[in-house]
């Protein structure tokens, strides 16, 4: 899944880099519309499977822990049952007692164990899934910092070619989420 990604944002950073320049129009170019956005979706059905999957496993741990308070419970109710079951004698009623108050520590103690492996396993799970995601942002953050630098220079090879007389002074550089990116039709030239 991880390698899907990465080749679509692939994709988005050839086409961006590939694109016609607009005359005079500045950090612009021509892309076409339909194939931006088909990659975007393609990007944004994938990454939820990712989501999904870790969503299963921090399921799959609840369901785990659920289990073992039920075997523990079991354990407990099996040892009160067997100690009222010995109450004939009083060496009986001794010898239950101590076998139930050790069935019940243990019984104690497994499920302390199973417990803290649910819950260890829970964090290692949340641990791995927001590095994840961390490192995929990470990586589409860098892409397009890259394909932004190439239009950079790009357009600095132009203004060279025109036999501009003073170099421009730098535009700040705007940062640009998929939440803020402008609709805009392409321009034919």
């Amino acid at each position: 899944m991880d390698q899907e990604v990465m080749e679509l944002i692939e994709m988005l950073y050839t086409m961006v880099s590939e694109a016609w320049g607009v005359p005079l129009g500045n950090e612009k170019c021509i892309v076409e519309r339909d194939k931006i956005l088909e990659i975007l979706d393609e990007i944004k059905t994938a990454l939820p499977v990712e989501l999904a999957e870790a969503k299963r496993l921090v399921s799959a741990r609840n369901e785990f822990i659920n289990n073992a308070k039920r075997e523990a419970e079991g354990i407990r109710n099996q040892a009160e049952e067997r100690a009222r079951a010995l109450v004939d004698g009083q060496e009986i009623v001794r010898i239950a007692r101590a076998r139930s108050s050790e069935m019940l520590a243990e019984a104690e103690s497994r499920s302390s164990e199973m417990l803290t492996t649910a819950e260890t396993k829970a964090q290692q799970l949340r641990r791995a899934s927001s590095e994840f995601c961390e490192d995929m942002l990470r990586r589409t953050e860098e892409t397009i910092s890259a394909a932004l630098g190439n239009v950079q220079q790009t357009r600095a090879g132009v203004r060279a070619a025109m036999g501009a007389a003073a170099p421009q002074p730098q535009p700040q550089q705007p940062k640009i989420t998929f939440e803020e990116a402008p609709e805009e039709e392409p321009q034919e030239v």
